[in-house]
């Protein structure tokens, strides 16, 4: 008889095409629908169209368009029509720009409980909340997926995190989440699915799960993992697809590889300070401070009851002079019903400003705040420069803290208001009657209609890149610390994001954030030694799906990563791009090197092909290390082609 299983552990094993359910080793999964949005789509249909994709090979695949939706120039419009003519001529649904963020969108239309789905969002897990094991992957893995082959993770273990209790008032989903950032950082839950179960539940909407699903990306997880129960069929039913419902529940007796249990009941009003989404302290402890501005929406919390606590806390009221109080509605249908239950009125009234349903400024993509000025956030991240604003000064809260704080000026704990305004909190019931919108959502053509990809002169090939090779003298061009995210190796925002498209020039921001002068001193490198490498300290490359990360470094002639640890999308994008991932045996190791020391390695191809160490020379200080890596025979076949392209390519051609 088979022991029970976990929600986790069914999904995994109901769609696992290749590999053993051992935790850390390499497994492929089949994938029912895919998520791609317009930051990283474009490189995703670039890469179908080298791949001389006929059709999707998906149950359903969809290109949304969220990000970029600021149109000063041609750029971002010209790639809204490729990325509709490139959906229409692969057989996939298109979200139109303004219809908003894909997760809430996905969750609201398209996700189903026992289905699988990859995204080239880091947020993709969201979905998690339905019952799916939804999993954020650089744009070359989603690409794949879209073509029908597997999706290629390490086999996770699985977080049990038991959920007792009730919320107390003035608290929310955004606050559970940002418990659980407190005890595991960000990146205390990597190579672990995180599955909530427990009575606790029965306490939580769906979309207060997809608030909590949403941020576990932000420990590192490979996913989040809700049970499909009563909860998620009331969900889909209100969205009028209730027969899509399937119950998919733990077995009674199933296991956890870790164990952790969250009392509801005890949490309180909590926040991110700058600039880390693990940097959370109740909000108590830094109340009193003047902020600039406070901004709701975002994927982090995109559900309709998020607007409407915020629109009854401030009703009748107008929130400090000095708040820039921004609103960003997170899809079209959301935006109707608003307006049909008076949430925008009290919102308009108080003074918000209404902005676009799309990602917005938690992308960078304007809304930044004024310089030396706090900014209250309701998005899943705080990184440095996120916001568009050097030396950006931005917290992440709850809804209720927003509004709160809005109306007073001044970080505030939203308790505070019982005293302050006399106000009890305002209690959320669902609307008895949802209304649809899926005007803007346009579904695959038959194949007969579809046209040809259109591509404006913003819209470069894919860059070719050559096989690996030793490296004699290469610089080390830089040394990093900690956690080094996507958005500090290649930022986001509305002066780069609108070369998603065009590698030659957004490698030109290329750890910008870091060193100012990079992309110089790499074209340089390149020259004058054929490449260089980087150093840096444990989960490099956290944060953001985007392969940009790895891409535009492989441009400027990147050889290498040497780092203490990897977050999981940055260390298989640069695995996809041809840069291995390597890592120190010896942490002590990163102390003795600088930046600017000579380094060497005459038999990386044998190491790497015979075994998972490599010797590292020190020209500069005449000393050797030995480094690791953790590839798959898979994964070494990439690095060794220099990237999956070069792979897929040859294995086509019929060399391997």
């Amino acid at each position: 008889m088979s022991r029970p299983l976990n929600v986790t552990e069914k999904l995994i094993k109901s769609h696992l095409v290749d590999g053993e359910m051992k935790p850390g080793t390499e497994i492929g999964l089949k994938i029912d629908q895919t998520l791609t949005q317009d930051a990283t789509g474009t490189m995703v249909m670039l890469e179908l169209e080298a791949m001389e994709l006929d059709e999707a090979q998906t149950e359903l695949s969809c290109q949304y368009v969220d990000h970029n939706l600021i149109q000063t120039d041609f750029k971002n419009p010209d790639d809204h029509v490729f990325l509709k003519s490139a959906a229409e001529r692969f057989g996939m649904w298109y979200s139109r720009p303004g219809n908003g963020v894909s997760h809430p969108i996905e969750t609201e239309r398209f996700a189903i409980p026992g289905k699988t789905l990859a995204g080239s969002d880091s947020h993709t897990p969201a979905a998690g909340c339905m019952g799916m094991l939804a999993i954020g992957s650089g744009g070359l893995d989603v690409a794949f997926a879209i073509a029908g082959e597997p999706l290629y993770i390490k086999m996770p273990k699985v977080l049990g995190v038991e959920l007792k209790g009730e919320l107390p008032d003035w608290t929310s989903a955004k606050d559970v989440v940002l418990e659980m950032l407190r005890r595991y950082d960000v990146d205390g839950a990597t190579g672990y699915v995180i599955e909530y179960f427990g009575e606790g539940l029965k306490n939580l909407s769906t979309m207060d799960r997809h608030v909590i699903a949403n941020m576990g990306t932000e420990m590192g997880a490979t996913s989040t993992v809700f049970p499909a129960d009563g909860e998620v069929r009331r969900f889909m039913e209100s969205q009028e697809r209730g027969n899509e419902f399937v119950e998919l529940k733990a077995d009674e007796g199933a296991e956890y590889d870790k164990y952790e249990e969250l009392i509801l009941d005890d949490v309180e009003p909590l926040i991110a300070l700058p600039s880390s989404p693990g940097n959370v302290v109740p909000v108590r402890e830094v109340e009193g401070q003047d902020i600039y501005q406070s901004y709701v929406g975002s994927s982090a919390n995109p559900g309709y009851r998020d607007f409407w606590i915020c629109s009854e806390i401030v009703k009748d009221k107008t929130v400090n002079d000095n708040v820039s109080w921004d609103i960003n509605p997170t899809s079209r249908q959301i935006i109707e019903n608003m307006v049909k239950n008076n949430v925008m009125f009290n919102l308009v009234q108080s003074g918000a400003r209404i902005h676009q349903a799309g990602c917005n400024g938690c992308i960078g993509m304007g809304q930044a705040p004024a310089s030396g000025q706090n900014s209250l956030r309701t998005v899943p991240r705080n990184f440095p420069d996120r916001s568009g604003t050097p030396e950006d000064s931005v917290f992440l809260v709850s809804p209720e803290t927003a509004a709160a704080s809005a109306l007073t000026g001044k970080i505030t704990d939203p308790r505070d208001l019982e005293d302050l305004y006399n106000m009890e909190y305002p209690k959320f019931e669902h609307p008895q009657e949802i209304h649809i919108n899926t005007e803007m959502l346009t579904p695959p053509k038959p194949k007969e209609e579809r046209g040809e990809i259109k591509k404006g002169p913003n819209i470069s090939t894919m860059p070719d890149f050559d096989e690996l090779e030793d490296f004699v003298d290469v610089p080390v061009l830089l040394k990093m610390g900690d956690d080094i995210s996507t958005d500090e190796i290649l930022r986001a925002g509305a002066e780069v994001l609108p070369y998603r498209s065009n590698i030659p020039e957004i490698s030109k921001f290329t750890l910008d954030v870091v060193d100012a002068n990079f992309h110089d001193r790499a074209m340089e490198a390149k020259e004058e030694h054929g490449g260089h490498v980087v150093i840096a300290g444990e989960n490099y490359a956290q944060g953001s799906s985007r392969e940009h990360a790895a891409i535009a470094p492989r441009y400027l002639g990147m050889r290498a990563v040497i780092a203490k640890s990897y977050a999981r999308i940055g260390w298989q994008n640069l695995i996809n791009f041809g840069i291995p991932p390597l890592e120190f045996e010896h942490d002590a190791d990163y102390e003795d090197i600088d930046q600017g020391d000579m380094l060497a390695v005459n038999d990386i191809r044998s190491a790497i092909e015979n075994g998972n160490e490599i010797v590292i020379h020190n020209k500069t200080k005449d000393k050797k290390y030995t480094v690791k890596h953790t590839f798959s025979e898979r994964q070494k076949e990439a690095v060794l082609y220099g990237g999956v392209i070069n792979r897929f390519k040859a294995r086509k051609n019929g060399s391997s």
